[in-house]
C-alpha cells in the first residue's frame, strides 16, 4: 500500500472574504485624452480623487496626466501599468496635497527604477552596466529619501526614534520610565530612575539641590 503526500495549496481569496474599500475606477486612454470608466462619472471622479489624495477636479486630472506620462512603456501609454501605479498611490493613502505629490513621485521613481533594473538585466555591455547601475542606485536612494520625507511630514516634521537594545556598562546610569525625545531635549518622568534603584538616592538629591541653587542664582 502506497500513500501520496498531500499537496497544501492556498486557495485564492474571494472578493467577499474580507471587507475592502471600493476599487478605483479603471482609466481608458485615448489619443486626445483620458476617460474614467464608471457608471456614474461623478462617483468615478470622487473615487479616484480619494485614491490619489486630490483636493479637487483640477488636481485629480493633473495627477492623472502625470501618472499617464510616468507609466509609458516604449513611448506608448500603458493602461495596465497606469492602473498598477494608481493602486500603489491608493495603498500609500495620501491625506493632503503634499502627500499626494510625494506618493505620485514615489511610484514614478519606483517604476523608473524597475525599468533600469530590466535594462541592466538585458545588457552584457560593461560600460552600459556601470551607467545603468549608477542610475539605479540614484533612484533607489531617491526612493528611500521620499519615504523618509513622507514619514517626517506625517509626524509633523519630527524624526521617529526607536531604541531596541540598551547596554549599560559598569558605573553607567540609565533612565527607566517613559522618555519622550524631541529635536532639542529629552523629557523623562521624575524620580523613575531613583525609584528603580539605578541612581543612588543621595546622588539624586544632591543633583536636585544643585539644580535648585543654579536656578535661584539665575
Amino acid at each position: 500500500m502506497t500513500t501520496s503526500a498531500k499537496r497544501h495549496s492556498t486557495p485564492p481569496v474571494a472578493a467577499n472574504d474580507r471587507e475592502s474599500p471600493a476599487a478605483s475606477p479603471r482609466i481608458k486612454l485615448y489619443k486626445r485624452g483620458i476617460a474614467i470608466l464608471h457608471a456614474d462619472p461623478q462617483a468615478g471622479e470622487r473615487l479616484l480623487a480619494e485614491a490619489l489624495g486630490a483636493a479637487d477636479r483640477d488636481a485629480l486630472h493633473g495627477l492623472l496626466k502625470q501618472l499617464v506620462k510616468a507609466s509609458m512603456t516604449g513611448r506608448k501609454p500603458d493602461e495596465a501599468n497606469l492602473a498598477f501605479m494608481i493602486s500603489l498611490v491608493k495603498s500609500i493613502a495620501p491625506k493632503d496635497s503634499i502627500e499626494a505629490m510625494l506618493a505620485v513621485q514615489m511610484v514614478s521613481v519606483h517604476a523608473a527604477a524597475m525599468r533600469s533594473a530590466c535594462r541592466l538585466a538585458l545588457t552584457d555591455d560593461v560600460p552600459q552596466q556601470e551607467s545603468i547601475t549608477r542610475a539605479l542606485t540614484r533612484l533607489a536612494r531617491t526612493f528611500a529619501s521620499q519615504i523618509e520625507a513622507l514619514s517626517r511630514h506625517r509626524n509633523n516634521g519630527e524624526r521617529a526614534i526607536t531604541v531596541q537594545n540598551l547596554s549599560v556598562q559598569d558605573g553607567g546610569r540609565a533612565i527607566v520610565g517613559n522618555v519622550t525625545q524631541h529635536a532639542s531635549m529629552i523629557v523623562a518622568e521624575p524620580n523613575v530612575a531613583t525609584d528603580a534603584g539605578l541612581v543612588p538616592p543621595r546622588e539624586a538629591c544632591a543633583c536636585e539641590q544643585a539644580e535648585s541653587r543654579q536656578g535661584a542664582g539665575a
